[in-house]
């Protein structure tokens, strides 16, 4: 019973080996088998190189020497779309061997010269699928914690916005005009993410604002406001120790800075500004206006043209606002998308 405990187990992981000898494969292939593993064995570096590409494999062993390329090449063009299979090199000769820094540069994970018999290799097979295994839990954890993490700052986020009635949805726009303005910039496919994601939190820190102040309908104290003006530094706060936001930190922190140098909290100016942060910048500051408040209606669209055109240098970066203009002129049905939306 345990022995067949002990199998299931070995056969979760997938290796494959690597050998232009096919009497190699097959004697290895004898004893992988035996133990339980899931095994493949190619004698076509090139093949392999595919396979890999498009099955997963938890292991791999390597031969060094082979044709039309060796095992270095082999883990090279490997690498550049798999940095997680592990990968065991072989060689027949250890004066053949490639160079330690070789070795480290590839990621190549372990290291063993040929033999008749196969004892060393099973126990770095083992030793290495054990490794894959704590990758694997420490990656579920992760996952897991980082889940857990996201939830929390969700119920955040939607605490803000029961709080205070003009927030819910806003952010949501902030996040959906932020991604539209950076198509607009040809922000790249990770900046986008960026864009949407930080949007969606950049007014995370008004969880710490008072609701007297938050709530208030009437014109703000200087008190006040500059209670207010604390909500990126909080939000920055409450984000920054967790691994998972920090690409988002600088639009939690520096939506609020102008492009004359006189936003807060730090008053950057021009390019010290964080590019993705004066994209939340102008994005917010639209729907903040196009958006209906408490003490009067939504702006006609043709004052807000007016307002961005009149900021361009001062509270907008000019390249940034125009390109949001021209958004406005010629594509405002995605903008029209975007307010029926949310």
């Amino acid at each position: 019973m345990r022995k067949n405990m002990v199998s299931t187990q070995k056969s979760e992981f997938k290796v494959i080996a690597v050998d232009d000898e096919q009497g190699i494969l097959d004697s290895l292939s004898i004893f992988m088998k035996r133990s339980g593993y899931d095994f493949v064995g190619i004698t076509s570096p090139i093949e392999a190189i595919e396979k890999v590409k498009n099955e997963h494999f938890d292991l791999m062993v390597l031969d060094f020497i082979m044709e039309p390329i060796h095992g270095d090449k082999v883990v090279e063009e490997i690498r550049k779309f798999n940095k997680d299979l592990y990968i065991l090199l072989l060689t027949g000769h250890k004066d053949l061997a490639p160079p330690l820094e070789t070795i480290h540069k590839l990621d190549i994970q372990g290291y063993c010269e040929k033999s008749d018999k196969f004892d060393q290799l099973l126990l770095l097979i083992e030793s290495g699928l054990k490794s894959v295994s704590q990758m694997r839990t420490i990656n579920n954890i992760n996952q897991n914690l980082e889940k857990a993490y996201m939830d929390s700052i969700e119920i955040l986020r939607h605490t803000v916005e029961a709080k205070d009635p003009y927030t819910k949805g806003h952010s949501d726009r902030v996040a959906e005009y932020s991604v539209l303005l950076g198509k607009k910039l040809n922000v790249s496919s990770d900046d986008l993410q960026i864009l949407r994601i930080g949007g969606l939190f950049h007014d995370i820190g008004k969880i710490g604002i008072p609701d007297s102040i938050l709530l208030k309908e009437g014109k703000l104290t200087d008190e006040e406001y500059n209670k207010i003006k604390e909500h990126p530094l909080i939000g920055f706060n409450i984000l920054e120790h967790a691994s998972m936001f920090k690409n988002i930190l600088d639009i939690v922190k520096y939506h609020h800075e102008r492009f004359d140098g006189n936003g807060y909290p730090e008053k950057l100016d021009g390019n010290n500004i964080p590019y993705l942060a004066k994209i939340v910048a102008v994005a917010d500051s639209f729907d903040a206006m196009t958006s209906k408040r408490s003490y009067r209606d939504s702006l006609d669209i043709t004052i807000v043209k007016d307002e961005i055109l009149k900021n361009l240098g001062t509270q907008f970066d000019p390249e940034i606002g125009i390109a949001f203009l021209d958004i406005i002129d010629n594509n405002f049905d995605s903008i029209q998308e975007i307010q029926k939306k949310f």
